[in-house]
């Protein structure tokens, strides 16, 4: 296999998912609780949970939307991108910072050719996939540019 299709295809998995959506939800309610426990007057509180709501709701939804385009991941030397769109297209997109693979998941942020960004939440297993195996030392090529 030559360098330039070294690669690794990722598919997405619906339990980590669940869990991004469900935990972004859970953070957002403590943040707000929090908020309203500030010694701030009554104004200032309710000014700072309806941002700190509006903020986390957006950045929620535009996971959700993400979610939804994307089918799997595909990951090659390099850093390049690209995912499966709806219709069946691989389509490319720009890796962000704030990406990370550890040995046994990987947060993956991402920019489609759009706009749209997302992320996902990734986990594998070095002994039973070689995609992941492949990610791994992908990832150590390109991880520290990030």
């Amino acid at each position: 296999m030559s360098s330039s299709t070294y690669s690794a295809e990722l598919e997405p998995d619906t339990v980590l998912r669940a869990f991004v959506v469900l935990s972004g939800i859970g953070l957002s309610v403590i943040g707000v609780l929090l908020i309203l426990l500030l010694p701030l007057h009554p104004v200032a509180r309710v000014v700072g949970s309806g941002a700190w709501l509006y903020a986390s709701w957006w950045e929620i939804a535009t996971l959700v939307r993400g979610f939804t385009c994307c089918g799997r991941l595909q990951m090659a030397v390099g850093g390049l991108l690209t995912y499966l769109d709806r219709n069946g297209h691989w389509c490319g997109a720009r890796l962000l910072p704030g990406s990370a693979v550890l040995p046994r998941l990987a947060w993956i942020r991402y920019e489609t050719e759009g706009g749209h960004r997302s992320a996902e939440l990734l986990r594998g297993n070095c002994r039973e996939s070689g995609d992941w195996r492949r990610l791994q030392v992908i990832w150590r090529h390109i991880g520290a540019t990030v």
